[in-house]
């Protein structure tokens, strides 16, 4: 059990701190001076040890894994109170979101499961608690809300069910970090208790002004489930920790426009200052299946002026949700602060489809004095273009990190598997790794997105596989030991002499209706097997597919298919993907993250991404492996691959005792006590 207040040296003010010599080598026993210096030692000796072992114990007890033990050597983890293996029912899934207003939160299996569903046991459960990716020590969780960095510390608030693992009873869940990575829950940031929320404290967005104050603008569903934006502010701005909110009591401060639905006007951004000493926002919303983002000035968060038109519309979208809008730059590779702006800036809009459940982006011109954003290319506008990932990642949002000047990514990673599974192990839904993202400047019409560079610390043991030759058609196992928790770096080159002179076709590819991995073509697909079992019943391949069409034209696909990638026969599995540009002379690149039920892949310096929930049955714990893969028919392929394993992030609750430590830490106490361990040592021993 975690030492509920690891970081106070409690123990050792119990210690002796003062010991007066006596004159002449006189001792109070009346010994000799050398069995006097004899008991010393002894006493040095045992007081030396209980110092160290206080200082481990407070270390390891500050430093519990998030739900798996740091040695990467995990054992299944029971349930409690849970029957080691269910008679499970037929899966009657209910639409859960949608009657109050949100998109849906409830996963739909495609087409009808087949008899009763798969019976799943506590130690499969168990190990798909993820290892280093955020998430609540139980109970639901959904959209990203409010990040930013404040005194030193990382915040994350999010939608959260404290009392079960389905959609509902929403509040603001709140956690905080010094790198992005290990976290520490806070309690609730925000509740529904005022009229104008009661029904759910939705998404909202932090906005930090000139003076370092922080004002919060949320969604809120009032008493008769009307969407309204609400202000909030810290209690006391001189809490790192931000531990306490109040809302404006003139709440709320925007109620639909005429002609906007009720339900149809949520989620306020960030906001950014203009030129004329105003703030500005936008805010998701649709008119009939036209998608909108509307806008709105304000100088002081109370009250607003709404500009004529819009942001941006486009048709058949829908409802827009979680609108994100922020600039990039054109010639850096920082950050750029929400308000920026600029010939060398460009700016994106994001919106995440209510329809489809995905997040799309375009590049475009932010014309401030209109208030309006043209996208630079109409044909890959938001909605029907480019999106953030090809997995499963919805609701995202970005803030701009002053610490490292970066924009990072949060994004919501749902489940794919049934909600009486994710009733049964207590949980539902993580965040994916916090990601940077960049204009491509090689492009001009793609986002880098990539893991922030603080996972690279959970770094352990590493092995390379350099020029490993993949002949057509074959598979080759990677002794990486258990494949659970992974970084993996992979290149990959084809013959060109075969590229030439292999035969154009006119069969046109797609990741999503040509098959998958087990699909045979003359370039592809090749790549690498995830979360396999040594016979391969369950894998899961992420993989590029090359083919040369009318002309000598070379189109380049990268892809991740989930068909094999369980037993089970209740969960999603699909194959995902997209075209990926690819440029003279490079190669082609992939690195992956595998941290347990979720694979995270980033191909090409993270053009494209595609985030996969994976539940295996037999490919968990020891026996999950990796392999190296070519079903191409025509040509081999050489690949070089590094892999790391990975440990666990430190993810643990707060305790009230430290509200009052926000900025002590491990290395502060040892940097505290160990001038007083050597004057000690020294003293006694001369």
């Amino acid at each position: 059990m975690a030492d509920p207040r690891p970081f106070l040296p409690s123990d050792l003010n119990t210690l002796p701190c003062t010991y007066t010599p006596l004159p002449n080598g006189a001792n109070p026993d009346g010994g000799a001076p050398e069995t006097r210096k004899r008991h010393l030692k002894e006493l040095l000796a045992i007081f030396s040890g209980l110092l160290m072992v206080s200082l481990l114990v407070v270390i390891i007890s500050g430093k519990e894994p998030n739900s798996h033990n740091a040695s990467n050597k995990h054992e299944p983890l029971f349930l409690a109170k849970q029957p080691h293996t269910a008679r499970p029912e037929k899966l009657r899934p209910v639409s859960r979101g949608v009657p109050a207003g949100v998109s849906e939160k409830m996963n739909r299996l495609a087409g009808d499961v087949d008899g009763p569903v798969f019976p799943w046991n506590n130690s499969m459960l168990s190990w798909q608690r993820t290892a280093f990716h955020f998430q609540p020590e139980k109970n639901w969780m959904n959209d990203p809300n409010g990040p930013l960095f404040y005194k030193g510390w990382y915040h994350f608030f999010y939608q959260y069910n404290p009392n079960k693992a389905v959609w509902g009873d929403i509040v603001w869940g709140h956690a905080v970090s010094k790198d992005l990575i290990h976290w520490l829950h806070l309690p609730l940031a925000m509740v529904a208790d005022q009229w104008y929320d009661i029904n759910g404290v939705w998404t909202g967005s932090a906005t930090i002004l000139p003076d370092g104050k922080i004002v919060m603008l949320y969604t809120g569903s009032t008493n008769e489930s009307v969407q309204v934006q609400n202000l909030a502010y810290p209690a006391d701005h001189s809490d790192p920790l931000l531990l306490n909110w109040v809302k404006y009591s003139g709440n709320p401060v925007l109620v639909p426009p005429p002609g906007i639905g009720y339900k149809d006007f949520r989620d306020p951004t960030t906001a950014w200052f203009t030129s004329e000493g105003k703030w500005r926002i936008t805010i998701g919303s649709k008119l009939n299946k036209t998608g909108i983002s509307l806008v709105y000035d304000t100088k002081d968060f109370k009250t607003y002026e709404l500009l004529n038109g819009v942001l941006h519309a486009v048709p058949g979208t829908g409802m827009w949700e979680c609108v994100d809008f922020y600039p990039v730059s054109k010639t850096s590779d920082k950050g750029l602060d929400t308000s920026a702006n600029g010939p060398d800036v460009k700016h994106v809009v994001k919106a995440s489809l209510d329809d489809d459940r995905n997040d799309y982006y375009a590049f475009g011109t932010y014309d401030e004095k209109t208030g309006k954003w043209v996208p630079d290319n109409q044909k890959i506008d938001v909605g029907i273009g480019i999106r953030y990932d090809y997995g499963k990642f919805y609701a995202s949002k970005t803030f701009y990190d002053q610490n490292k000047g970066r924009r990072v990514l949060w994004g919501w990673i749902g489940e794919s598997d049934s909600e009486s599974a994710d009733v049964q192990k207590g949980w539902a839904s993580l965040q994916g790794i916090p990601r940077t993202v960049l204009f491509d400047q090689k492009t001009g019409s793609n986002l880098l997105q990539w893991p922030v560079e603080e996972i690279e610390k959970l770094r352990l043991s590493s092995k390379d596989f350099n020029k490993v030759e993949v002949k057509a058609g074959s598979v080759e196992p990677l002794q990486v030991g258990t494949a659970t928790q992974l970084d993996i770096v992979a290149e990959f080159e084809l013959d060109k002499k075969v590229l030439e002179s292999v035969a154009e076709s006119n069969e046109a590819f797609s990741c999503n209706t040509s098959g998958g991995a087990a699909k045979r073509g003359a370039l592809g697909p090749f790549g690498l097997l995830v979360l396999a079992d040594e016979s391969l019943s369950e894998q899961t391949p992420v993989y590029f597919y090359v083919a040369k069409g009318p002309g000598g034209i070379v189109d380049t696909f990268f892809c991740a298919d989930q068909t094999r990638s369980s037993v089970a026969n209740d969960v999603r599995k699909e194959i995902t993907g997209s075209y990926i540009p690819v440029l003279k002379d490079e190669k082609l690149s992939v690195r992956i993250l595998v941290d347990h039920s979720i694979v995270e892949s980033f191909a090409q310096g993270g053009r494209t991404t595609i985030t996969n929930r994976i539940y295996p049955t037999k490919a968990i714990y020891g026996a999950a492996r990796l392999f190296v893969f070519n079903n191409a028919t025509e040509i081999s392929v050489t690949a070089s691959i590094k892999v790391w394993q990975l440990n666990s992030a430190f993810i643990r609750p707060y305790h009230q005792d430290e509200s009052s430590l926000a900025s002590f830490n491990h290395v502060t106490f040892i940097k505290l006590i160990a001038p007083f361990f050597i004057f000690l040592t020294l003293f006694f021993v001369r």
